[in-house]
């Protein structure tokens, strides 16, 4: 489990393909410290939780199978991408943003970039199977960190950067047609399920 709050900017070092078509990422996690860093911690990569298969001097090695390829951002993902990393929650931490999984529910696409004040507003598009998980105000974790929903469009949501999150994430990065990895709140996947029986 994470809290949405990216505690270093890593960076894909080497993708490796397997003939079953999973992956192994080579990541360069230096900002993370030494102990949640050993093979078979959870690592929190722009919102994907993935196990460490290999670790050493702050490189890191994850496997990828093709399903998590399918259902996230990261089978665009080339040596040099930015990637927002945070070690798995231990008991005691702080919760600074929400519960976060690491289990990516689909994409959002960015459609607009917006200056607003020192803020970033965007406005992001999801499939429609997902909009009844977002509301106003409501928590959202994409790429890994933990967002605040502004409004609720007919067909997309707004958030806003303010100045540290664009210094500390790769959220900076975003642009339209930008393809952000999307994690709905917990209490709200499981709301709508309840509402649902």
């Amino acid at each position: 489990m994470f809290t949405g709050i990216v505690q270093t900017i890593g960076s894909v070092r080497e993708v490796e393909t397997f003939e079953s078509g999973d992956r192994r990422l080579r990541i360069d996690a230096q900002g993370i410290a030494a102990p949640a860093l050993e093979i078979g911690a959870s690592l929190c990569v722009s919102g994907i939780c993935l196990t460490i298969v290999g670790s050493a001097d702050g490189i890191v090695d994850v496997d990828v199978s093709a399903r998590t390829l399918a259902d996230t951002a990261l089978g665009e993902w080339l040596a040099g991408h930015r990637v927002n990393l945070e070690p798995a929650l231990a008991a005691g931490d702080a919760l600074g943003g929400h519960f976060v999984m690491g289990h990516v529910d689909g994409a959002a696409d960015v459609v607009r970039r917006r200056e607003d004040g020192r803020s970033v507003e965007l406005a992001l598009s999801v499939a429609a199977e997902l909009r009844k998980f977002v509301a106003p105000k409501g928590s959202v974790a994409l790429d890994g960190v933990s967002l605040t929903i502004n409004d609720v469009l007919k067909n997309s949501f707004t958030v806003n950067l303010v100045p540290h999150t664009l210094e500390e994430t790769t959220l900076s990065d975003c642009r339209v047609g930008s393809r952000l990895n999307l994690e709905v709140d917990i209490i709200a996947r499981y709301a709508a399920r309840l509402l649902e029986s």
